[in-house]
């Protein structure tokens, strides 16, 4: 059996925008609540692997992998993958991005499937995957939306 999740937000904010920033890697720390540090270890035209590193867990450990990503602007997609794995046989991750009435739709889709010997199995992933999809969302969604409306034109003044 394998992990499969598929969780969506839409952020008040032009596509180019979300795009931009959600592609940023190295302000991740600032987009994210859960990394530390991501360490860009090389880029190749839109692909680019990166180091990852969040911040200690409840028992004091911190987790790092190597991930990499490529993006397509063109059909607003990024597919990524965990180069070191860890506890997962595979992870593999597809971020779409939708222009929408409200602005952008953003999706990130999860397959997965844990190693026999990790300390938890897909059911238990798949549900820690979708809580903290939507907390990360949230917390995208509402700084990119205030960057956007610091970047708003000024309403014109009538006379």
């Amino acid at each position: 059996m394998a992990g499969h999740t598929e969780n969506a937000v839409t952020i008040a904010a032009p596509v180019d925008l979300v795009w931009d920033m959600t592609n940023d890697l190295e302000n991740w720390p600032h987009l994210f609540s859960e990394y530390a540090a991501v360490e860009v270890l090389s880029r190749d035209g839109n692909r680019t692997t990166f180091r990852l590193t969040m911040h200690p867990d409840e028992n004091g450990t911190v987790w790092s992998w190597v991930s990499e990503r490529e993006t397509d602007r063109r059909t607003l997609t990024v597919k990524a993958r965990r180069v070191e794995p860890g506890p997962f046989a595979y992870m593999n991750i597809l971020w779409r991005y939708e222009e929408v009435a409200d602005g952008t739709r953003m999706v990130w889709t999860q397959d997965f499937e844990m190693k026999p010997d990790a300390p938890v199995d897909d059911d238990w992933m798949t549900d820690n995957i979708n809580r903290n999809s939507k907390v990360q969302m949230a917390l995208i969604r509402d700084r990119v939306e205030k960057v956007a409306a610091e970047h708003r034109p000024a309403p014109a003044l009538s006379d």
